[in-house]
């Protein structure tokens, strides 16, 4: 492990919700008497990305309840979040297969089995019952958190409204397959279900938990499912303005061989066109235009996975 990866928070023990209250193991509702939306706050899509582990955690632990509407709250990935070890954190992001890649109607009613759609399955109707859903990851590098919040406008106003984190990177997903953010409705503009993933920073860092606690604190608070007091201590007040990454394409791996020119951590401008950024076999992966955004470069570069998506500034 690279030093400027320190593992700075401890992994919760979660065993407190490992019944639920609802029926299904690690999932935690709460119902208030006003109306209101429904509520999913999700962590451990990866069982490395601790962040939104200890995010949910306290707030369960800070007896945090709708005022309106309903709160769930949901451990995802729980089997690969077991086998965590600190002397390689990066072995747990999951036990079969990607959990973030599975969600779409044909896989999740298919035949195919894994530990991960196992429990995909099993959280589908928790998933389905949501009226906004804030799904909490972390990154790779953690230099500048990011909302992901896909190619649809209600999921783009949703993060202006919580505020922060200060980059809003429009995209269209992985070719792997689609992620939680853009199952069912969350992706349908006509449906008023909406959905937002955060990096909230780079994996094991501290300030990647706090950010993911006070995502959740402010969110709850702009969809009126609390109210303000007991979030302002979780900062409230003002962010510097949000500007938004248009993705224009996102580079797949498609050899065995791919290596980019240079150690890139993300959101790196190159500023001429046909800047060569990367090798994959012998092919040369080059900026499509000029003043090219390089969002989330990965360390993962296996065949068929994303090794870094190209953008721009647009606001």
């Amino acid at each position: 492990m690279a030093e400027w990866m320190p593992i700075e928070i401890e992994a919760p023990d979660l065993g407190r919700y490992a019944a639920g209250n609802t029926g299904v193991p690690y999932v935690m509702t709460f119902r208030a008497h006003a109306p209101g939306p429904h509520v999913v706050l999700n962590a451990l899509m990866h069982g490395n990305e601790l962040c939104g582990a200890v995010a949910l955690d306290r707030l369960l632990r800070d007896n945090v309840v709708p005022a309106r509407g309903t709160l769930t709250f949901v451990f995802c990935n729980v089997e690969a979040y077991r086998s965590f070890d600190p002397a390689e954190p990066n072995a747990s992001r999951y036990v079969d297969e990607d959990m973030n890649r599975v969600w779409d109607r044909a896989t999740l009613d298919g035949k195919r089995h894994s530990i991960e759609l196992m429990r995909a399955r099993v959280l589908r109707s928790v998933f389905d019952a949501a009226d906004i859903l804030l799904d909490l990851h972390s990154m790779q590098f953690g230099d500048t958190p990011l909302i992901l919040a896909g190619m649809v406008e209600k999921s783009v106003a949703l993060a202006r409204r919580i505020g922060t984190p200060e980059v809003i990177v429009r995209d269209r997903g992985h070719a792997a397959g689609p992620r939680l953010r853009d199952y069912g409705a969350f992706a349908d503009p006509a449906s008023p279900k909406t959905a937002l993933l955060v990096e909230c920073g780079q994996h094991w860092e501290k300030r990647a938990a706090d950010l993911a606690t006070a995502t959740c604190y402010r969110l709850l608070a702009a969809c009126g499912a609390i109210d303000l007091p007991p979030a302002a201590a979780y900062g409230l007040g003002q962010y510097p303005p949000q500007r938004v990454i248009d993705v224009t394409e996102a580079v797949t791996v498609t050899s065995d061989d791919f290596r980019f020119a240079v150690p890139y951590r993300g959101l790196e401008v190159i500023s001429k066109a046909g800047t060569e950024i990367a090798r994959d076999g012998g092919r040369a992966v080059v900026t499509p235009y000029d003043d090219c955004v390089l969002v989330m470069p990965s360390m993962r570069l296996a065949r068929g996975q994303t090794a870094v998506r190209l953008g721009r500034y647009t606001g």
